[in-house]
């Protein structure tokens, strides 16, 4: 059985509230390291401050082990290859790819073009011992989930390991959400079945992504369906944020601007924890790590009153212990069974 599991923290969520400022690179790794819920950070930093960030994780002990950047296809190739050997020169072990719905030219971007900006991905993080995985993510080509499955079977018949990053909030906000389902226009299939998000139904996207073995790493970011909008922060045009961040534990008073409700974080929560299951049944899960990534941006927790910090804390608190029940379980289980001669 697989039973090693890393759990981390995307460095842009080290901080607090939205006044109180993001920390200096090392107060935030000073931060992770005094909370001792983490095993490493996640980021790939800017090319000013690739050498604090070395610094940083010697000094404390904490290694980079995530990165991650988004790309436009027929434009980003030379990024990518530079981002994948930050990542490999900083000691991590997996990049998050997250590439854009259009083109350079402006073009939706087909399969065929994200299999092909993922297979140049696997070819350079072949050369710096870096796993691309490439996410299901807002404002992607995966923002229409029905397309996942195809590229990744695209990408299998040419040989590829296909391995994602399964951020799940970006599934679970959509759910009885009929703004957001007419993005993409997966109103009907949801309708109808044929498209299904909700984590406790057969055949949910989620739960084929698992068991498919597709997942090599994750974002934990809690969402609920029908997410709230980020009514803290609005864009150009007055809009609130989507509303693709929840926060997992109950706010202070006056805290979060709408009402917060724990059994609401089920629907999220139930992914994780098959995801974790999958992982502890499975000797070959090549998921190696959870990332926390309470983000401070405008869909997610820009203007917010409460601790981003405080937030991925508590959620790592519970994905260990959710781990370590599940764990204990599949090995329990395993002793049972009968041994083969």
């Amino acid at each position: 059985m697989a039973k090693d599991l890393l759990f981390g923290i995307q460095t842009n969520g080290i901080r607090h509230a939205e006044a109180d400022g993001m920390p200096d690179i090392d107060t935030r790794f000073a931060m992770v390291r005094e909370a001792g819920v983490f095993d490493y950070v996640d980021k790939t930093p800017d090319p000013h401050e690739i050498e604090d960030f070395r610094a940083a994780s010697e000094k404390y002990g904490l290694p980079v082990r995530g990165s991650g950047w988004f790309y436009v296809a027929g434009r980003d190739e030379e990024l990518l290859a530079r981002n994948l050997a930050t990542a490999g020169s900083l000691g991590s072990t997996v990049h998050n790819v997250q590439v854009l719905a259009k083109r350079a030219d402006g073009e939706l971007a087909s399969d065929r073009d994200v299999v092909d900006f993922y297979e140049r991905a696997v070819e350079l993080g072949d050369r710096h011992g870096v796993t691309p995985c490439i996410e299901v993510h807002v404002n992607m080509w995966s923002e229409d989930f029905r397309r996942v499955v195809p590229v990744g079977r695209m990408a299998e018949a040419r040989g590829l390991p296909f391995l994602m990053t399964l951020d799940h909030s970006h599934v679970i906000f959509k759910i009885e959400n009929p703004k957001e389902q007419e993005v993409f226009d997966i109103t009907d299939d949801v309708a109808s079945g044929k498209l299904v998000l909700d984590p406790y139904r057969d055949g949910d996207v989620c739960g084929e992504w698992i068991a498919n073995n597709w997942i090599g790493h994750c974002h934990a970011r809690a969402a609920i369906p029908n997410n709230p909008l980020n009514l803290d922060a609005k864009d150009e045009r007055g809009n609130p944020g989507r509303g693709i961040q929840y926060p997992f534990a109950e706010p202070a008073p006056g805290a979060y601007h709408s009402p917060w409700r724990e059994d609401a974080l089920e629907p999220w929560k139930e992914v994780v924890r098959n995801l974790l299951a999958h992982h502890a049944r499975d000797e070959n899960s090549p998921l190696g790590q959870i990332s926390t990534e309470f983000i401070p941006n405008l869909d997610y927790g820009e203007g917010c009153k409460y601790s981003l910090f405080e937030q991925a804390i508590a959620c790592v608190e519970w994905m260990r212990a959710e781990w370590d029940k599940i764990r204990m379980a599949a090995q329990a289980a395993a002793d049972r069974s009968p041994k083969s001669v």
